[in-house]
């Protein structure tokens, strides 16, 4: 494929995704519009996506990690994480109500959320390192979504998809780190009462440390490190949950509290759209 076949093939992919994204409709896999199994068009599928936004006027908060958990890179063939942006707008505030229809195919995990209070401009940093620039840790849901119609995805589809990234709720009292150890830190999530998933901080990658240094040297190497104020969603702590309207989810991480959103039914109005 020529170069400009390849930027060619870039554009349909995110048009496709944007125009799902805007109608409701979700689109076929964007994986055969690009070369077979290239990740780093996906990513420029993804960066596209991100300077359209950017220029739009939307403010990117920060990144989440995707792909964390090995049975999850097993069934897509992968042996490492992805990352997609965060933005302002994704922020859902406790105690708001997802809109019907605000997103097409959402699905609920709970995990460990870093916010950075120094920059991570480091190519090999060190858990020190990490340590020292984590203002603090949160109780996080991050409501996943996929632009591609039945989750039909490889990781070339999921990454050029903004890594399946939906919304995202952060619990609301901050935890230095030395208050609680995120490897040992014990999960619950419950759906309308009734517990869906549970998980460990060890399940994400052996530690939501590990993750997010993943993430801190990858951005490094792209020339767009890690800044002071970043969100840092780490990766699910166990397996996601599909959400329905009139559903009411709950996260308790140990250590780091309870997060909670809703997802308002059809004869209500949400407050988080």
């Amino acid at each position: 494929m020529s170069a400009h076949d390849a930027a060619d093939a870039v554009t349909k992919a995110a048009e496709a995704l944007d125009a799902a994204a805007r109608t409701g409709l979700a689109c076929p896999p964007v994986r055969s519009l690009l070369p077979e199994g290239d990740v780093e068009a996906a990513y420029a599928v993804q960066r596209l996506h991100v300077e359209r936004a950017v220029a739009a006027g939307r403010r990117l908060v920060g990144r989440k990690i995707g792909l964390t958990s090995p049975a999850v890179q097993a069934q897509l063939g992968v042996e490492q994480p992805d990352f997609g942006a965060l933005f302002a707008d994704m922020a859902v505030p406790e105690g708001a109500r997802v809109a019907p229809g605000r997103l097409l195919q959402p699905k609920v995990e709970a995990e460990v959320a870093l916010v950075l209070g120094a920059d991570l401009p480091h190519r090999a940093p060190t858990v020190a390192d990490l340590l020292l620039s984590t203002a603090f840790a949160l109780p996080a849901l991050e409501i996943v979504d996929s632009r591609i119609a039945d989750w039909d995805i490889t990781i070339v589809d999921t990454v050029a998809d903004n890594a399946s990234s939906g919304l995202f709720v952060l619990g609301g009292t901050p935890v230095p780190l030395d208050r609680v150890d995120v490897r040992a830190a014990r999960m619950t999530l419950m759906r309308n009462g009734e517990t869906v998933s549970r998980g460990v901080g060890a399940d994400c990658l052996g530690s939501p440390l590990t993750a997010a240094l993943w993430l801190a040297a990858t951005l490094a190497r792209l020339g767009d490190p890690l800044r002071a104020g970043d969100i840092v969603l780490t990766g699910a702590l166990g397996p996601m949950a599909v959400a329905a309207e009139g559903d009411e989810f709950s996260a308790h991480i140990e250590g780091l509290g309870t997060v909670g959103v809703a997802f308002a039914g059809s004869a209500e109005e949400g407050t988080g759209a």
